[in-house]
């Protein structure tokens, strides 16, 4: 640990704990008593640090109390150890490689820079890092998200935005315009909820789906978290919805290792069942996703209620065994 790493680390610790006694400032910083004594003094003496000691509580302490005369205790700007330079770095590393539309990157390198100079290695941590790291966002779409910018923006400003909307489902194109509420990352995915003017009600879009975007000077609509919630919170994923319903699926001894440590939804629950299948409950609207979730288990998911979408997976399984007996 650097000395100016041990300066940061005695000032949390006091902050921290109120009262730290000088064997535990020696442990927490692995060092002798005569380096502790020399940087409790250069706190003191140098960087005015209302560091006291309190011999019948039995350690050091800030003194919040005597007014303070003169130059004001102040750390030397910010500064990160070598543990959590490393973190930042890694962190950026993901970011940079979850981030397909490119709208973080520029923001990012002169963050980077100074990280990278704090760090004062000769082992080139961040080519190490991107040697190192690798992350493969198989399944997700590639896109641009030319409008990113301008829908942030609107959200942030609460003004309405027009939008030219292209409905992959449907292949049409129309125009909106919308109150933004939130942007939601799903599964690799941008969505923004809104309000929108034209249906009369709350839709998800998808970001890389706007062709256009004009930010109006007009005030948005707000919508309540809670209603949100109700609406596009509360079902399953995408698809969510008002008219929410409960699915039960059973999964196999051998998937079952896999699922029950799946987070498919915010309420969800599931249990081991004595035999070592995995039931699990989660809420849902339109079946779309769930549907495809469940597909691609196979054999191994069971659907055990409702009856509804058992039919829609046999449905599905029927159409799937047609195209491949005509193939």
């Amino acid at each position: 640990m650097s000395q100016t790493e041990r300066y940061y680390k005695i000032d949390q610790l006091l902050n921290d704990r109120g009262i730290v006694s000088f064997q535990t400032l020696m442990d927490e910083l692995e060092v002798s008593r005569a380096t502790l004594k020399r940087d409790l003094a250069y706190l003191r003496n140098r960087l005015n640090a209302p560091i006291i000691h309190d011999r019948d509580a039995g350690g050091y302490h800030y003194d919040r109390i005597t007014p303070r005369v003169g130059a004001q205790y102040e750390l030397p700007g910010l500064w990160f150890s070598a543990e959590e330079i490393h973190a930042l770095l890694t962190m950026q590393h993901l970011l940079v490689n979850l981030d397909t539309g490119g709208m973080l990157g520029p923001h990012i390198k002169p963050l980077l820079s100074r990280l990278t100079a704090l760090l004062g290695t000769a082992d080139n941590p961040v080519e190490e890092i991107v040697r190192r790291i690798h992350i493969e966002t198989v399944g997700a779409r590639e896109f641009h998200l030319d409008n990113f910018q301008a829908v942030g923006s609107a959200l942030l400003r609460r003004k309405r935005l027009i939008i030219d909307y292209y409905a992959k489902g449907k292949d049409e194109l129309t125009q909106r315009e919308v109150s933004p509420q939130r942007l939601v990352h799903y599964r690799n995915n941008w969505y923004l909820d809104a309000w929108c003017h034209v249906r009369n009600d709350l839709r998800a879009f998808a970001v890389d789906s706007i062709r256009r975007a004009e930010i109006l000077e007009k005030p948005a609509k707000n919508v309540s978290e809670k209603r949100l919630n109700e609406v596009l919170g509360a079902g399953y994923g995408i698809f969510a919805g008002e008219n929410v319903r409960w699915a039960t699926l059973r999964f196999s001894p051998e998937r079952s290792r896999w699922v029950a440590s799946e987070r498919w939804h915010p309420q969800q629950k599931g249990s081991f069942l004595e035999d070592g299948h995995y039931e699990l409950t989660l809420p849902y609207s339109n079946d779309p996703e769930l549907l495809m979730d469940i597909l691609k288990y196979g054999a191994d998911c069971m659907v055990m209620a409702p009856d509804d979408l058992k039919t829609r997976v046999s449905d599905e399984i029927g159409k799937m065994a047609k195209v491949y007996a005509t193939a």
